[in-house]
């Protein structure tokens, strides 16, 4: 359907097809922005698949079968998996723009109420972002749905799996960057015949600890650069692999017949079964693919790949085999040995480049993919630095960064050899593209309710493809395969157990809160003295006052003029606007100067450092006693005129005004009130607006519970292991809550409390 255009654009005399021609370029910018930041990985495949593939016992024959089965499983698995079932059907299944495996399970999440994240209230639902299909359920996607709801084993066993597909991603981002950086340098033994393998290894080492040390400094200031990097390269790749056919053989098109897999696979048997283990590499980096949809659109992501990537990928491995069918000696260093001579130092270096390129793509997605299990209770907090203040979403994570390092280091020291990292690697990437598919099934029944013959379709055709590879894979796992089982093993145990003890001591908040009954029967000051200031007392609770509260007055009995209590928690969308970001409501009575806020954010959201959220929270506060006040006296002046139905409509219209108007007013009170103290007494706030001014002059503390989680005596040893021990070294050795939360410690106050849970 053509867009109608706006009266601006017909006043300042832009045509229709003016606005279209912007429209396209801007997809086409962001279509070659996105090759710097998507393709690095997989573009760079080329280095390692044909090295890795013929690693083994899989030996060339003269009649060449080898080579034209290798390439026809090559270009059917692009084909098939990269083309089809990502840029065709995945890239359909965004969240909201957003792409990943946390995506596709946070649409599970909100249609089907899979999740266990606590807190979640029906006014989330609300949300802009959290709108669902409008389409009625059928009898698949109701029964499905049933069976997650009613069984919470079911709901747990599907977060096992996603975060099994999350921890293999991570560990791409530690066996990417080693094969990438190394394929590329040990180029260079080419042409310096006598440099030993330990200057390889050296050069590479010194590359990544490069790298990994500029994390800090972010990557907006050289990120210009990716795109223009990543194209020069696949151009060099293509153009080349079009010189090897035209010069080597010119008959490779051949090859491209299925045919030549089934006699592949018949004349090599259980040898070309393993093989196919270096094959998968060529689709190394279609995950990162679906994963970064967030930062370009959908149309200039599949741009991308349609017209540059795919057909230049599909030209260089063409080339490289039709080389090889004339060259079976050179086999493991075919890549670098069919570079024309005049070229091969320019297309040395801008290998190397669009290796470290690749690299930082898979590093900077890493950091994003930590940074989302911490919003979704599945990782120890950590640290989270902004690296631009321009660029939404660019982070770095020190404990995670240098982890990165030494694992990748390792790898490339004691590994020192990209076969055997190429076999590790293709076990990960294929975890991820199983979990995604099975994923993908269930979005089909659930979210776009289609027939149940089309999921299992797709999930049979491509879930059998992904496991033949698995297959393959999982026979080298004696040798390096290992390496991604033992790390994705680590880290689902840390998350799970973190996930387990989180959720534990929710529910102890839950069961041993303190009843809003008890706190109205202490009266206006609760019980104990009420002192001058603003209290922020933060909770895991939405409802209900924190038994940590009832710790902290029976041990000091005074407490602020004004209590808030801070709410922040995580929502199944990927972002919260900022005008949906607060919920403020009363605790009590209006005497009482109790609040309660709870601030939304989506698990991609970051939590700005610079971001003023005292003065933010007040003026909410303050709008919405405002807003109360106005409300109740216009209802009272309404009663006495009009209807009860026309007061509803009243009522309705009022809480719709511009609430970013509001916020903005009460943000320059508040700033007033700071620079010019009793300025404010005349305005038009009322009473208990300027309390609450008054009160912020006198200071803001932040109250945070220092809980201990133990497991009671009646649970069993498993479970005391995991919450005495597990839990408490994750819970020590990780970053507090004030640092999490960006608290100022000088107005901290902590409160110690042990949680049996």
């Amino acid at each position: 359907m053509n867009s109608r255009p706006s009266i601006e654009s017909v006043e300042y005399g832009i045509s229709q097809r003016s606005i279209k021609r912007a429209s396209c370029s801007a997809v086409l910018t962001l279509a070659y922005q996105s090759l710097g930041v998507v393709y690095g990985d997989l573009s760079t495949s080329p280095l390692y698949v044909y090295k890795t593939t013929f690693s083994d016992k899989l030996s060339l024959h003269e009649d060449d079968e080898e080579i034209y089965g290798v390439l026809s499983f090559i270009f059917w698995t692009l084909t098939l998996v990269a083309l089809f079932k990502y840029i065709f059907i995945v890239m359909s299944a965004d969240d909201n723009g957003e792409g990943g495996t946390f995506a596709l399970y946070s649409l599970l999440c909100r249609h089907a109420k899979l999740g266990i994240l606590p807190n979640q209230q029906p006014t989330d639902e609300k949300l802009s972002a959290y709108a669902v299909e409008g389409s009625d359920d059928t009898m698949h996607s109701s029964a499905l749905k049933l069976l997650f709801e009613k069984h919470a084993k079911f709901r747990k066993g599907l977060l096992i799996f996603v975060v099994l597909g999350t921890c293999m991603a991570i560990g791409d981002g530690i066996l990417t960057p080693a094969i990438s950086v190394l394929s590329a340098v040990s180029g260079v033994r080419l042409k310096i015949t006598g440099l030993h393998e330990n200057y390889v290894i050296v050069i590479s080492s010194i590359i990544l600890v490069g790298l990994f040390s500029l994390q800090h400094h972010g990557t907006h200031r050289v990120a210009f650069l990716f795109a223009p990097v990543v194209t020069a390269w696949l151009l060099c790749i293509s153009g080349i692999g079009v010189y090897n056919i035209l010069r080597w053989n010119p008959c490779i098109f051949y090859a491209l017949s299925p045919v030549y897999m089934v006699k592949f696979l018949r004349s090599t048997g259980v040898e070309g079964w393993v093989s196919l283990g270096g094959v998968v590499l060529s689709i190394t980096g279609v995950e990162t693919m679906f994963a970064d949809l967030g930062h370009f659109s959908a149309l200039s992501v599949k741009i991308a790949f349609s017209f540059l990537v795919y057909p230049s990928l599909i030209l260089a491995y063409m080339g490289e085999a039709a080389f090889l069918s004339r060259h079976h000696e050179d086999i493991q260093r075919s890549f670098y040995k069919a570079i024309p001579e005049a070229v091969f130092w320019p297309v040395f270096l801008v290998a190397t480049f669009a290796a470290v390129v690749g690299s930082q793509a898979v590093i900077s997605a890493t950091f994003s993919i930590i940074s989302q299990c911490c919003a979704l209770n599945c990782f120890p907090r950590v640290k989270i630095v902004h690296t631009s203040s321009e660029i939404y979403g660019q982070i770095y994570i020190p404990e995670v960064n240098w982890m990165l390092m030494c694992l990748c280091l390792a790898v490339t020291i004691g590994l020192r050899d990209t076969n055997m990292i190429g076999h590790a690697y293709g076990l990960a990437v294929t975890t991820v593209m199983f979990v995604t598919t099975c994923l993908m099934a269930m979005v089909m029944i659930i979210v776009w309710k289609k027939r149940i013959i089309t999921s299992i379709a797709f999930l049979v055709f491509f879930g059998s493809i992904e496991l033949l590879y698995i297959s393959a894979c999982l026979f080298k796992v004696p040798e390096s395969g290992w390496i991604p089982l033992t790390l994705s093993s680590i880290l689902m145990a840390i998350m799970y157990v973190w996930n387990y003890g989180t959720l534990k001591k929710h529910q102890f908040d839950v069961e041993n809160k303190v009843s809003l009954d008890r706190i109205v029967s202490l009266g206006p000051s609760l019980g104990m003295v009420r002192v001058p200031g603003i209290g922020l007392l933060y909770t895991n609770l939405v409802t209900g006052v924190p038994a940590v509260f009832g710790h902290l007055v029976t041990n000091l009995p005074a407490f602020h003029q004004v209590l808030v209590l801070v709410c922040i928690k995580s929502v199944h969308v990927p972002y919260v606007s900022e005008e949906e970001r607060f919920l403020i409501g009363r605790v009590g009575p209006k005497e009482y100067g109790m609040f309660r806020c709870i601030v939304r954010y989506g698990y991609k959201d970051l939590q700005q450092e610079n971001y003023d959220f005292e003065n933010r929270l007040i003026s909410e506060i303050v709008q919405f006693v405002e807003k109360e006040e106005r409300e109740l006296k216009l209802m009272d002046r309404a009663s006495e005129e009009l209807g009860s139905s026309d007061i509803e409509d009243l009522h309705s219209t009022l809480t719709s005004q511009n609430h970013e108007a509001h916020t903005q007013l009460h943000l320059q009170a508040i700033q007033m009130m700071q620079s010019e103290p009793g300025h404010l007494e005349s305005s038009c706030l009322t009473d208990e607006s300027l309390g609450i001014l008054k009160a912020k002059e006198s200071g803001v503390a932040y109250i945070l519970g220092h809980s201990y989680a133990k497991a009671k005596k009646s649970t069993s040893l498993v479970k005391k292991f995991a919450i005495n021990v597990l839990y408490a070294f994750l819970s020590k050795n990780c970053r507090g809550p004030d640092v999490f939360l960006s608290v100022p410690h000088a107005s901290l106050l902590e409160v110690g409390m042990v949680y049996y849970v």
